[in-house]
């Protein structure tokens, strides 16, 4: 037959052009009720929920603003027991005044291990037998922040002792408290390998371990004033030689204006992406190993992250070029 399924090419079968369109008429239909089922299946499975909010207590820390405010009085808007940990007593008494009195407050500095202990100490007494249900790592910041000849070893321990140590600080001190409720950690900003390595080592006692990457959100980290007051902080403690008006133009202006371009084109207002990935964390009953929050973290940040360092270099002088031209 002319249009025989399979035809010989020096003693190999090969299929011919009616072949292969029968083939592929066939396979197509089913390639599309596969996929339709696993997208159906995720999404079931994405919106499995823990029972018992009413038993379950999480501690967050950096509930002043921001993400850990917001997420304490969504989650204290859902029924579960929250205890938010604020760096100020102003901070503290606005969110007690916009919460539920269900809600309680702690004075918490996570660079210090005493102000930590206290705050374990409370919430041990407060959950008892039944254990901590979610701890959320949220307090962070940005500043010290500039170019890297500007800084000195104080500036990077300031950054550090919040965003890496007190995150590691306050998990080491409740983790027992996590293990008796098999409970939940979420941790947001730079510590990932951290992360991976406490989920790892967790999942013999049923700790669910989960990190938060957002992009660019308007919040109290963000607050451009803040980030140029830092800059010019650092410029005036510069050393004379570095004092001469190109380095000031070149470096100054253009990291100004930098900051300033890409948070007008990045940053988000509505900081509710964030806390609902941080929600879907505490009480999805299969909660994602990361959670990726803002199209800037999804499209740009996170995938420029796997390609080769050389297209992330490039990308980051371009940028920086382009700014300074158009902002002139």
């Amino acid at each position: 037959m002319i249009w025989s399924r399979f035809n010989t090419f020096e003693g190999i079968p090969c299929p011919t052009a009616l072949g292969d369109v029968t083939l592929v008429v066939q396979v197509i239909p089913s390639l599309l009720v596969l996929s339709c089922v696993l997208l159906l299946a995720a999404f079931i499975r994405h919106s499995l929920r823990v029972d018992g909010f009413s038993n379950k207590c999480v501690f967050i820390t950096g509930c002043d603003s921001g993400f850990g405010n917001l997420l304490a009085r969504r989650l204290d808007r859902k029924g579960l027991r929250v205890i938010a940990a604020c760096l100020t007593e102003k901070g503290a008494s606005d969110l007690s005044a916009a919460a539920s009195p269900a809600l309680k407050t702690l004075m918490l500095d996570v660079t210090d291990s005493e102000s930590i202990r206290r705050a374990a100490e409370f919430v041990s007494r407060e959950v008892g037998e039944r254990g901590l249900w979610g701890l959320v790592n949220n307090a962070g910041r940005s500043v010290p922040i500039g170019p890297t000849d500007w800084m000195q070893l104080e500036d990077f321990t300031k950054v550090l002792d919040v965003n890496l140590i007190g995150v590691i600080d306050v998990t080491l001190q409740f983790l027992p408290l996590l293990k008796k409720a098999q409970g939940r950690v979420v941790n947001v900003w730079g510590v990932e390998a951290f992360s991976d390595s406490l989920r790892r080592d967790m999942q013999h006692f049923g700790i669910k371990v989960s990190i938060i990457e957002p992009g660019f959100f308007k919040t109290g980290v963000t607050q451009l004033d803040l980030i140029e007051a830092d800059l010019r902080r650092l410029w005036t403690r510069l050393p004379q030689d570095m004092l001469v008006m190109i380095t000031f133009i070149c470096f100054y202006l253009s990291d100004v204006k930098a900051q300033e371009f890409s948070m007008g084109i990045f940053c988000c207002p509505d900081i509710a992406k964030v806390t609902r990935c941080m929600e879907h964390a505490l009480t999805a009953r299969f909660p994602r190993t990361r959670y990726s929050a803002g199209w800037d973290a999804k499209l740009f940040w996170i995938p420029l992250s796997y390609l080769p360092s050389f297209v992330s270099d490039f990308n980051a002088a371009y940028f920086l070029c382009v700014t300074v031209f158009m902002l002139d």
